[in-house]
C-alpha cells in the first residue's frame, strides 16, 4: 500500500509554472518545489524572474527561470524547447499567467478585451496543446493544472461596483477548457484540473475599491482573504498521485464566499 507522503512526493517530476514570478504563480512553484519538483518559472520580466529564482535556490528548490511573452504565440514553441532543455521533459504544467482589465462592459475596449483574452485563454490553449502534443501524449501522462477565477463561475454583485467583463469571460472559457481537455485526454493518462482562486491580496483585491473590497471580505464566510500559502495544499494535491483519481474538476479556493451565494 502507498503511503500518503508517497502520494504526494514529487520527487524526479519536472514542472512548468507560467507567470511564475511571483503572486499565486510563485506560491504554487514553490509548493511544487518543495515536494520535490524541479520547476521552470516563466514570465515576462526578468528582473523579477531572477528574483524569484533566487529566492526559491536559496530555499534549495531546483528552479530555472526562461523569459517569456505569452502574448506572443511565437514564442510558446521556444519556451517548450527550453523547458524541455533545461528539465529534460514536462510532467507539470501549471497555467498561471494572466491579466485583468477593469472597465464597464459597455466602454471596454476592443484591444483591453484582446489583450485579457489573448493571455487568459488563447495562450494558456496554445501551450498546452503544444506540450500535450509533443510531451504528454507521446508519454501517456501528465498533470495540468489551469488557474481559472471565482469571477469564471459567475458575475460580481453589482454593489461591488467591479467591472471586469473580459476577465469573467475569459475565466470561464478556463474552466470550459479544462473540462473539455480533461475528457478528451483521459483515455491518454493526462489528469486536467483548474483551481478558481477567490480574492487574493495579489490578485482582484488590488483593482477593488476600498468599498468592494470590504463588501467582498463581508461576503467571505472564514472573514479572510487568500493569503501566502492558501493555494500551496491545493496545487501539491492536483498535481501529485494523491489526486490520481481526480480530473476535469475545478475547486474555488475563496473561503466558502461560493458556497455563501
Amino acid at each position: 500500500m502507498t503511503t500518503t507522503h508517497v502520494l504526494f512526493d514529487l520527487t524526479g517530476r519536472c514542472a512548468l509554472v507560467t507567470g511564475g514570478s511571483r503572486g499565486l504563480g510563485l506560491q504554487m512553484a514553490r509548493a511544487l518545489g518543495e515536494m520535490g519538483a524541479s520547476v521552470v518559472i516563466a514570465a515576462r520580466k526578468a528582473d523579477e524572474l531572477e528574483h524569484a529564482r533566487a529566492g526559491l535556490a536559496t530555499d534549495g528548490i531546483d528552479c530555472t527561470a526562461i523569459v517569456a511573452d505569452l502574448l506572443r504565440p511565437e514564442c510558446i514553441p521556444t519556451l517548450v524547447d527550453q523547458t524541455l532543455q533545461a528539465l529534460g521533459t514536462i510532467d507539470i504544467l501549471v497555467n498561471n499567467a494572466g491579466t485583468i482589465w477593469a472597465a464597464p462592459a459597455e466602454d471596454h475596449p476592443d484591444a483591453g478585451w484582446r489583450k485579457v483574452m489573448g493571455l487568459n485563454i488563447d495562450a494558456m490553449f496554445f501551450l498546452t496543446r503544444e506540450i500535450g502534443k509533443r510531451v504528454m501524449l507521446p508519454r501517456r501522462s501528465g498533470k495540468i493544472l489551469n488557474v481559472a477565477s471565482l469571477a469564471g463561475l459567475g458575475g460580481f454583485p453589482p454593489d461591488w461596483k467591479a467591472s471586469f467583463v473580459s476577465y469573467h469571460a475569459s475565466k470561464a472559457a478556463v474552466i470550459g477548457l479544462t473540462r473539455a481537455l480533461a475528457t478528451e485526454w483521459g483515455p491518454h493518462g493526462i489528469h486536467v484540473n483548474a483551481i478558481c482562486p477567490g480574492v487574493f491580496p495579489t490578485q482582484m483585491a488590488n483593482d477593488l475599491d476600498a468599498s468592494a473590497t470590504q463588501d467582498a471580505l463581508a461576503a467571505t464566510p472564514l472573514r479572510r482573504f487568500g493569503g501566502d500559502e492558501d493555494l500551496k495544499g491545493v496545487a501539491a494535491f492536483l498535481c501529485s498521485d494523491a489526486s490520481r483519481h481526480v480530473t476535469g474538476q475545478v475547486l474555488a479556493i475563496d473561503g466558502g464566499m461560493t458556497a455563501a451565494f
